[in-house]
């Protein structure tokens, strides 16, 4: 690998290591101030070193310069077209971070250190790959999902998650989409006297969830959650869940929220110059046939970003509101 210092900083871990200017690590000893590792400056500092390396500039599954995504817990460097396949994984099999939209944790990062680069991922898990069989940049969509599906199965284990993802076919993907859970507002109760909610997010056969907050009917999360985007657009799905210990967990309603117009208008605003603040689109909740909105939602630009602010009425439940805020990221970005 190209980098043998960042080898050298996993087999020493009772040392913290400081990157200096020429990309070299120098050891500190454990007395000196640990605050700087969970320095948000200091990680992205260290994430730039790693991208810096030689491999590093090319992404792991089809070799796209500059790739802008990272797949953990691989430790792979990779670009939004593979991306977004990688999501279709499932979390539980390979997490896609993006090196600019999202902030970056101090064990994440050193998560992509102790994996010793594309170079070192590349040889452990393409190690009986033939040479003619790995993809190149202009590859289709079904040979990049089929190479990546094939060419991340860790153990046994992970097949099923894999063969699940076979059985979806082959998706193509027209972007990301950024989903901000703000807070729930006077939830139902589903313990004694309240309850322990978490938000799931459903977008075709993605998922994810936010953490949960401990006894509480008005959560605030503010806890931003990322999806590809498939083809057909299918519409965002969100649930509310009351986490139990030994039990299923409770349902605390659902709602569904159409992502086609918040698309189409980042799509029409990609290269906008607009830097004010200026209202898009506006839906009238007492016009909503579907009863699902709680106030009016507003699509607005700003800063060349498209974001909707959306506050819903929980479905299927006898109360209860969540207010969330999307942003549509194109795979221009």
């Amino acid at each position: 690998m190209e980098g043998n210092n960042l080898l050298h900083f996993l087999d020493t871990p009772s040392t913290h290591y400081r990157l200096n200017c020429d990309g070299r690590f120098e050891a500190e000893n454990d007395a000196d101030d640990r605050s700087d590792a969970s320095d948000p400056a200091n990680a992205r500092e260290l994430l730039e070193c790693l991208l810096s390396q030689p491999a590093n500039k090319f992404c792991a599954d089809c070799g796209i310069p500059d790739p802008k995504w990272a797949a953990l817990p691989f430790g792979a460097f990779i670009c939004i077209k593979c991306s977004g396949t990688h999501r279709s994984l499932g979390v539980h099999i390979s997490k896609v971070i993006s090196v600019n939209l999202d902030e970056w944790t101090d064990e994440e990062v050193h998560c992509l250190a102790e994996s010793g680069g594309n170079s070192v991922v590349n040889t452990r898990y393409e190690a009986f790959l033939p040479k003619n069989k790995k993809i190149k940049q202009d590859c289709s969509t079904e040979e990049r999902n089929d190479f990546i599906r094939n060419s991340w199965r860790k153990k046994d284990s992970d097949s099923k998650g894999l063969k699940k993802m076979s059985d979806v076919g082959m998706i193509e993907f027209v972007g990301l989409i950024k989903v901000n859970i703000v807070k729930g507002t006077d939830l139902a109760v589903r313990d004694v006297m309240s309850s322990d909610p978490y938000v799931m997010i459903n977008l075709g056969h993605q998922s994810m969830k936010t953490k949960v907050i401990k006894n509480t009917l008005n959560p605030i999360w503010n806890e931003r959650l990322m999806l590809s985007i498939p083809d057909p657009i299918p519409p965002l799905k969100l649930q509310v869940f009351d986490k139990d210990t030994f039990s299923s967990d409770d349902r605390m309603g659902e709602a569904d929220v159409d992502i086609r117009t918040l698309i189409a208008a980042t799509k029409e605003h990609e290269n906008s110059t607009i830097t004010e603040l200026t209202e898009l689109y506006r839906w009238s909740a007492s016009e909503d046939s579907n009863s699902v909105l709680a106030k009016d939602s507003v699509i607005s630009i700003a800063n060349g970003k498209v974001k909707q602010e959306i506050t819903l009425k929980l479905q299927n439940v006898e109360r209860g509101e969540l207010e969330i805020e999307i942003e549509c990221v194109p795979l221009s970005q």
